[in-house]
């Protein structure tokens, strides 16, 4: 993975690697890398889609547990059905923002809707991780749904901004963050210019739909440009281009992260995979399937940092 120092505001690109998620449905990730564990309190970066889901097929995610980090959850296109331990039930749909905080530990499950059960439909959207603060790392957990209509919307120069998650400007996202979180939906259309500014210590952007320039330099599809956090870089498309930005100041202490599980104490990892092997975490009300442990079990690895 090339550094691009030598690009002003960018320190270094990320190439997304492709994950079967099972069915056939795979998805883009970005974060974690082996040279970028994190982006601010960011430490997970899916995209999946654009993907045509049919009558038939299946890519329901079964029950499964989270400790020590939020799901954010945000769709381009389609449907989502959101279950949970807490007894919620949620549709997720295109524009809205859902933070799912695990804590102490959560059980859900992301299914198919009924009502789209039959119906051909295509299914795009992001599934971010952020790390809680070591103070919140075993907080009750939560689950908050932002409809479309709540999220800030700003024009700055020839762009287009959502503001999702956080504080920028001179806007406020209505999400109930955990900590300093920076999360950007942003369209630019076709010959636009953006110019911008460092927002966050850390923080990085991904195209999501066209093509776009960083400082004058193509971004490839699938490809993640991390900025230095000082530098205002201009961003520039000759198609139009639908892209977001992530960040944050950096983490609070390095994390341990394994399956599904996060923590800054790698013992709490093992306790909870044992705690999950003896349904000890909670489960989805009538919901009765579930993902096990992966066969290769937990080995405390390098902690991010």
């Amino acid at each position: 993975m090339p550094s691009t120092g030598s690009l002003p505001g960018v320190r270094q690109r990320l190439i997304a690697h492709h994950r079967d998620l099972g069915g056939g449905f795979v998805v883009r990730r970005l974060l974690p890398s082996a040279r970028q564990r994190s982006v601010g309190p960011f430490i997970f970066f899916d995209h999946f889609g654009p993907a045509d889901e049919l009558p038939g097929t299946n890519h329901d995610v079964r029950p499964h547990p989270h400790i020590g980090l939020a799901t954010v959850t945000y769709l381009f296109e389609g449907a989502m059905m959101h279950r949970d331990s807490l007894g919620t039930e949620q549709t997720i749909e295109p524009g809205a923002v859902n933070w799912m905080t695990s804590g102490r530990g959560i059980v859900h499950s992301e299914r198919k809707p009924e009502h789209l059960r039959n119906t051909r439909y295509r299914n795009h959207g992001l599934q971010l991780w952020t790390a809680l603060p070591l103070a919140q790392e075993e907080v009750e957990p939560s689950f908050s749904h932002t409809p479309a209509a709540a999220i800030p919307e700003c024009s700055v120069g020839d762009a287009r901004v959502r503001l999702l998650v956080g504080e920028a400007f001179g806007l406020r996202s209505p999400v109930p963050a955990s900590s300093p979180t920076l999360y950007l939906d942003i369209a630019v259309p076709a010959g636009g210019r953006l110019q911008l500014p460092a927002l966050a210590p850390e923080q990085a952007l991904y195209a999501v739909q066209g093509s776009l320039a960083v400082a004058g330099e193509p971004l490839p599809d699938g490809t993640m440009a991390v900025l230095d956090g000082t530098t205002p870089v201009a961003v520039t498309t000759t198609t139009g281009v639908r892209f977001v930005l992530v960040g944050g100041p950096p983490l609070d202490a390095p994390r341990h992260m394994w399956w599904n599980f996060v923590s800054s104490r790698s013992d709490r990892l093992v306790q909870a995979a044992a705690d999950w092997e003896a349904m000890r975490m909670g489960r989805v009300p009538g919901d009765d399937e579930f993902i096990p442990l992966p066969p290769t079990r937990f080995k405390p690895p390098e902690p991010m940092s």
